[in-house]
Formats: structure tokens, C-alpha cells, sequence
């Protein structure tokens, strides 16, 4: 016996054969007899087997009727919609070829993380039973530990660098970290650092590289929970050297910003928008020059609601040379952005008074804290005599200097000249923290809950596969402006309903679709369910 396949010159399908040859007696000579058993899965490049050799081959082992063709009434609505963004963005075929027939237990489990919002991983027999999908069986304790272990560091690379070849060209990619609380000690890179939760627990941080404009995450890494972000994008620029990515655009928050790596930004011939701290001496300078014309009718935008300015300028690009090691400097273009927001001004006001207020308290009363003596010493006069006792002076020069800088904000950019263009697309950065917030509360990751490093990454992979569903549907709603009827959830107990009925000898029939449904198809970019 051997397998055959046969591309149909018509359809395109290829049909799987069992072809067996045999000895004929009357004409004396060998022949071969081919039974079709199926046919090729185009996306995953599996055999779909036919219902009848699933049927012989079930019965050869004595089991009676095969269980697949028993009576069956599962929910198929909402995994049936996320079998098909799957197949749209190409994610059931990478994990095929990532991780071979495991792909299909990786699908079941992202799928219950999104259905069933927060719930631990336990409860997945109960909805398993409930549910049609890809794996179609229940999926133990024993055996989804295990599964979280097969994931490699390999394998999961070539899903990103497979996922990032299909979509990431021209948008550009937004970069940040968050951090994610844990009790276990026996993590290696669990360390107590900035939690940005301020969850008073040790921690891991989690970097990811999510798409602007498609919105859809990239790629992601777990880094140790006392990484500060600044150190973090060395790293990163390293990552992307490997993936198959022609033009890297970044978009990057404040607290990555640092000579080093705004000069290795530059020598990766990468395109960047960063925020930047508006004290450093050079900005400092460029802010002083416009601030006596800023805030006028010509450099306002209502759209954004500031005041905008740009200024090209230069930067101070060292490099240095890999085989001589010789240190050299150069100028390089660089626009700064500078902004000016009215409302922002008042409240860094208000709360700077409120700082001044603590500060003035605590000397009064004698309680000074040795954090504030450099605030005590620039912001008031202190004088002490035995029979007045404290008296403090406001340094009303010094706060002046402060002052004059609040509501201003910067970003600097080697490719965007516009300052609005720049804050278009800054402010669409905003897409990475709701992909936090997804993970954390939606799939679960606020806190670790495992206890070995081959089960949180295999987790952490499995989420990530989640959250590039999930983002695709809520990009699309935001597009067809579906949340002003749903919430994510109940867009997806709507379509959820549907069920999939299965009787023996007979093909599965699709319970009937509203006109609610479709609709919610069609807009996502799916075909309706038949």
C-alpha cells in the first residue's frame, strides 16, 4: 500500500489515494487499484479524510461506529468566525508549520482564552464539550502543560517572522513593555522592579511590537521584571534584524529615549518617532526660541487641539568603526516636533502647587524628608531664629523657570517632517496599551499562574495567538462602528448562539443565521456561516 496524490487540472485540489497493487492471475501480470481517502488541505497541507475510509478504518480496530458520526448538537458561531480570520490572516497555516499537528490544540486553547474572558484554564473540559473546534477533544491539565512546553524559542520565531512576512511593510510599529505580577519563586526572571500595575509583587516585564496602522501585535518577548526600558532596545533592534521586515518604522514612548539609542537607531538605517524629554539642553534651547510666538492663532490645530510648531535641526550621530573600533561623529537630520496643550498646562500647574504645598508643610512642621532637600533648597529661602523660629520664602524665580515649560510636550522623528503628521501617528500608539489591557484582563495575564519557564512560555504564546484575533475584530468593529451596539463580548455571545448539528450518515447542518448575524460576518470580513 502507498500514498498517492493527484492535482485536479480543473478544481486545483489535490486528492489523496491508497494505492495498492496486486498480482492478476487471468492476464498475468501486476496492476495497482486506487481508492480515494481525501483530499490536501491547502492552508496546513493535512489530509481531510473522507467520511467512509474514517469509517473502515474505525471499524478495523473494532471500535463499531466511528463517534465523530454520533448525535451532536456544539456551539460553532464565534469559533467558526475565529476559524476564519485565522485562515484570513494566515494563522492556523503558520502554526501548522511551526508546530506541526499540535497547530490544532494551540487554535482550541486561544479560542476558549477569547470566549471564555478571565476563566482559568481548568474549565476548558466543560466548554470543549460545548463547542466545535479545531482540536474537537478535551484537552487535560497533563496534556496542556505539556502542549506549553513543546513551545520553542525556534518554533516561535518562525511564527513571528511568518506572521510579520504577511502584513508588515509599510505601517509602522509601535514598541512598549508592561509589567505582569507573580507569586512563584522559582521563575528565573521574576524580579521586583517599576510595576506600571502598582501591584506591590515581584514581576516580569513583557515587551511587544504591535503594528499602527493594522493594529495587529508583531511579536513579543518576557524580560526581567528589573529591566528598565531604556536598556530594552538594544535588544529589539537586534530581534528585527532577523525578521523579514524591508523598512522598519518605530514608534517609541519617552522612556526609551537615549543618545545610545536614538545613534543606533540611525546606523540600522531605521525610521523612528520618539517621544523625548523637553529638559535636555538641546530641546530646551529650540523650545525657548518659538515659545514667545507659540501659542497663536497660525500654529493651532483643531483637530488635535494644540499648538505645533516643527524645527529641522541637527543631531550629533557617533558611531563607531567594527574593524579600526576608530570613534567618529557626524551631523544627521532630525525634526523636533514641539506641542504646547492648554489644559495640560493647568493641571501640571495645579499639581506642582500642590507638591510646593507638601513641601512648605513638611518644613513648617519640622518633618523633612530626605528626598525633597534638593526641592526644599531650589524652590524656598529658609531663614531660623530662636524667637521667630522657621520662615520660608518662596523662590519665586525658580518657580517661574519651572512653570514656563509646563503643557509643552515634544516628539523627534529622522523621517516625519509634519508636526501634526507626528502626532497622528504618536497617538495611535495608544492601540499597544488597549493590547496590554486585552492581555492582562481579557486573556488572563495580569498575574502569572505557572510555576516552570517551559509552561509560561508556552502560555504567554498561546495569549499572544489570541490577542492577534482579538485585535482583528476590534479593529474591525471600530471600523464598521460596531461598539455603539456591542461590547466585544456581546458581539460575540451573539454570533456564539449558532450551533452546529451532527447526526450519523448525514452531513453537519448549521443551525439558522439572523439578520444580525450576517451582518456581523460581513462586517468583520467573513463569509456567513452556511
Amino acid at each position: 500500500m502507498s500514498i498517492v496524490r493527484m492535482k485536479h487540472k480543473k478544481s486545483g485540489v489535490t486528492y489523496i489515494y491508497d494505492s495498492t497493487s496486486y498480482w492478476d492471475k487471468e492476464k498475468g501480470q501486476a496492476r495497482n487499484t486506487r481508492v480515494c481517502i481525501g483530499k490536501l488541505d491547502p492552508d496546513t497541507n493535512e489530509i481531510i479524510y473522507n467520511k467512509h475510509y474514517k469509517e473502515q478504518e474505525h471499524l478495523k480496530k473494532g471500535a463499531g461506529r466511528p463517534s465523530a458520526l454520533s448525535y451532536k448538537r456544539q456551539f460553532y458561531g464565534a469559533t467558526y468566525l475565529f476559524d476564519q480570520i485565522s485562515k484570513n490572516l494566515g494563522i492556523g497555516k503558520d502554526l501548522s508549520i511551526c508546530f506541526g499537528k499540535q497547530y490544532k490544540q494551540l487554535l482550541s486553547t486561544a479560542y476558549y482564552l477569547i470566549l471564555e474572558d478571565a476563566a482559568p484554564l481548568s474549565r476548558f473540559k466543560r466548554w470543549s464539550a460545548s463547542h466545535k473546534h479545531p482540536h474537537g477533544e478535551d484537552i487535560p491539565s497533563q496534556r496542556s502543560s505539556e502542549l506549553f512546553a513543546s513551545v520553542t524559542e525556534d518554533a516561535k520565531q518562525r511564527f513571528f517572522n511568518l506572521q510579520s512576512s504577511r502584513r508588515v511593510e509599510e505601517e509602522y510599529l509601535a514598541y512598549d513593555t508592561t509589567s505582569i505580577s507573580s507569586y512563584s519563586q522559582t521563575l528565573k526572571q521574576v524580579k521586583y522592579g517599576v510595576n506600571k500595575d502598582h501591584d506591590p509583587l515581584a514581576q516580569i516585564n513583557l515587551a511587544l511590537l504591535l503594528g499602527q496602522h493594522s493594529r495587529l501585535p508583531v511579536s513579543y518577548r518576557k524580560l526581567p521584571g528589573n529591566m528598565s526600558d531604556v536598556s530594552t532596545v538594544k535588544k529589539l533592534l537586534s530581534d528585527l534584524e532577523g525578521m523579514p521586515i524591508k523598512k522598519v518604522k518605530l514608534v517609541l514612548d519617552r522612556g526609551f529615549y537615549s543618545q545610545k539609542n536614538v545613534n543606533d537607531l540611525y546606523s540600522h538605517h531605521y525610521k523612528f518617532l520618539m517621544a523625548s524629554k523637553i529638559y535636555l539642553k538641546w530641546i530646551k534651547t529650540h523650545i525657548e526660541e518659538i515659545q514667545p510666538h507659540m501659542v497663536t492663532r497660525k500654529h493651532y490645530s483643531v483637530d488635535q487641539g494644540l499648538y505645533m510648531q516643527s524645527v529641522t535641526t541637527n543631531w550629533d550621530y557617533s558611531y563607531t568603526k567594527p574593524r579600526s573600533q576608530e570613534k567618529l561623529q557626524e551631523k544627521r537630520r532630525i525634526y523636533l516636533h514641539i506641542y504646547y496643550n492648554e489644559q495640560r498646562a493647568t493641571d501640571e500647574r495645579v499639581r506642582f502647587n500642590i507638591y510646593l504645598d507638601r513641601l512648605e508643610e513638611e518644613l513648617l512642621h519640622n518633618k523633612r524628608d530626605p528626598r525633597h532637600e534638593k526641592a526644599y533648597q531650589r524652590y524656598f529661602t529658609i531663614t531660623q531664629t530662636p524667637k521667630r523660629g522657621i520662615h520660608i520664602t518662596a523662590n519665586d524665580e525658580a518657580i517661574q523657570e519651572k512653570e514656563k515649560n509646563f503643557g509643552y510636550f515634544v516628539l523627534i522623528s529622522n523621517s516625519i517632517k509634519e508636526a501634526k503628521e507626528a502626532i497622528e501617528v504618536y497617538r495611535s500608539k495608544d492601540v499597544i496599551e488597549k493590547a496590554y489591557n486585552d492581555l492582562k484582563h481579557r486573556l488572563n495575564m495580569r498575574r502569572t499562574s505557572v510555576s516552570s519557564e517551559e509552561a509560561l512560555e508556552g502560555k504567554l504564546f498561546v495569549q499572544f495567538v489570541a490577542l492577534i484575533i482579538i485585535s482583528y475584530i476590534k479593529r474591525k468593529m471600530e471600523q464598521n462602528q460596531l461598539f455603539k451596539k456591542y461590547t466585544l463580548q456581546g458581539l460575540l455571545d451573539e454570533v456564539d448562539i449558532i450551533e452546529c448539528y451532527t447526526q450519523p450518515g448525514k452531513v453537519s447542518q448549521v443551525s439558522e443565521v439572523t439578520k444580525k448575524q450576517k451582518e456581523i460576518y460581513e462586517a468583520l470580513g467573513v463569509e456567513v456561516i452556511s
